[in-house]
């Protein structure tokens, strides 16, 4: 047990120098707090971006469905890549390219920008939506830390929680967001070589791919099974639904704000390169690593599926490997919940409190607020990372991101048309997932942006804008 704290600590340390080490290059201004003055390399970016898209998500959530479910979960993870690498070919560009021309400081800055009558009531409905589903996003962050805490020294999972919120907090409101992409990159490094690390072991253990898969069959057929069963919609909509959860990230500003943070639309093939190299081995691994853990711990109603993942690398794994996988896990944490918060920070100080938005000060006070709101979030909503993530991406991707695509192709809305859009987006996920439960048969982003994407050509119709944007290329 010494071994796997010493190395759990060791890498929390190093985390934490490298955030400090990005203050030395602050400078005491607004922008560069929210946006590092616009100088973020792509490499930088790149990594930045693939981490915080794959938070404790990625080792708690996604490993305890995929534990559940079998073969079939890799539909999701597959659904998800297409979806995001049709964003950075098509939304990304275009987002760096209008980032050059705008003052915008915040996501929702930039899209009222394309807003005919009056944009405030509208900045104000997409900061509202921001802090309430990044502040339940970066909860579930916090959960997940917490969770893998619990396993390995059997401590509360608040307890977990409030040390990823302290240290989050101990280099994001010092440093903003440099102080978050330069610990992104550091993060991004253990995250990879943890998952990687523990692949290995477990195939080892098995006895290989094939192995794996007669394991599976020889518990449940099903899990083995490539096609979910009973699909209300069919396939093809099933998987139609992950793939636009994928491209839902266009609505996700804690991500976005690192591609205009970007110095140079030029450099956006450079990011993109390294976000999927490191995306792609360490989708492929997580999955084969909880079809794993399935195998290997194989008593479904022993144990919180989620945790399949620490128990996992406790039984395999020497203690200092195993500090590297809780180092992993609580990287994936911090690695988001740090962009959320500064997310929800920016919406605040920027979108609904104006009057302070260029105070250094009080955006920084905002940072604090927005964490000790988080945790708050950890104390009453429920413990499954899995759900809070899944609600709260699909929130954010059908309220923000159609109206993200209208700015950014060129499209104007008018006031009423994007308040309805905002509206018809959050009330449709919230019916399709918290009333009818169909998430699991079609992700609820598809007929939630559809429908946003309905009122804004009945809008069109109706009352034309009253002039073009011109297209961001």
């Amino acid at each position: 047990m010494a071994s796997v704290i010493a190395s759990f600590l060791f890498f929390l340390a190093l985390f934490a120098a490298i955030g400090a080490l990005s203050i030395r290059r602050k400078r005491s201004r607004v922008d560069d707090y929210l946006l590092a003055g616009r100088s973020v390399g792509p490499w930088l970016t790149g990594l930045s971006s693939v981490v915080t898209n794959n938070s404790g998500y990625m080792f708690i959530g996604l490993i305890g469905f995929t534990y559940t479910e079998g073969v079939s979960a890799v539909w999701l993870m597959l659904g998800w890549l297409v979806g995001d690498a049709i964003a950075w070919f098509t939304i990304h560009p275009r987002l760096r390219k209008a980032s050059e021309t705008s003052l915008s400081q915040t996501v929702g800055a930039l899209i009222v920008e394309a807003v005919d009558g009056p944009a405030r009531p509208v900045l104000i409905a997409l900061g509202l939506v921001t802090v309430a589903f990044l502040a339940t996003y970066a909860a579930a962050q916090f959960n997940a830390g917490g969770k893998a805490l619990h396993v390995m020294f059997d401590w509360r999972i608040e307890t977990g929680a409030f040390i990823g919120a302290g240290l989050v907090l101990l280099y994001s409101y010092a440093g903003g967001i440099r102080a978050s992409i330069w610990t992104d990159a550091a993060q991004s490094v253990v995250m990879l070589s943890a998952m990687l690390a523990l692949l290995v072991l477990c195939l080892a253990e098995i006895g290989g791919a094939g192995a794996l898969i007669e394991g599976l069959r020889a518990q449940d057929p099903g899990l083995v099974d490539p096609i979910p069963p009973d699909l209300r919609f069919g396939f093809g909509l099933f998987l139609l639904g992950w793939v636009l959860a994928g491209l839902g990230v266009a609505g996700q500003p804690h991500i976005l704000v690192r591609t205009m943070a970007l110095e140079s639309a030029r450099e956006i093939w450079v990011a993109r390169s390294v976000y999927f190299g490191w995306y792609v081995p360490f989708a492929t691994a997580a999955v084969l690593v909880a079809l794993s853990a399935r195998v290997i711990s194989p008593d479904v109603g022993a144990f919180d599926a989620e945790l399949a993942l620490p128990l996992l690398a406790e039984a395999l794994m020497p203690g200092v490997l195993v500090g590297l996988v809780l180092a992993s896990i609580f990287a994936a944490t911090i690695s988001t919940a740090d962009s959320q918060l500064l997310s929800c920070s920016a919406a605040i100080t920027q979108d609904l409190l104006p009057g302070v938005g260029q105070s250094y000060a009080m955006v920084k006070l905002g940072t604090a607020a927005v964490t000790v709101g988080a945790l708050g979030v950890v104390m009453l909503a429920p413990s499954n990372v899995f759900d809070l993530v899944i609600i709260a991406w699909s929130g954010l991707a059908a309220a923000i991101g159609p109206l993200m695509a209208v700015r950014l192709f060129g499209g104007r809305v008018r006031t009423g048309t994007a308040l309805a859009m905002i509206a018809a987006g959050v009330g449709v996920v919230a019916l399709w997932s918290l009333v009818l439960g169909w998430t699991d048969d079609l992700y609820e982003v598809a007929p939630a942006a559809a429908a946003a994407f309905l009122i804004y050509g009945a809008g069109r119709l109706l009352a034309p804008a009253r002039r073009p944007m011109e297209e961001t290329p």
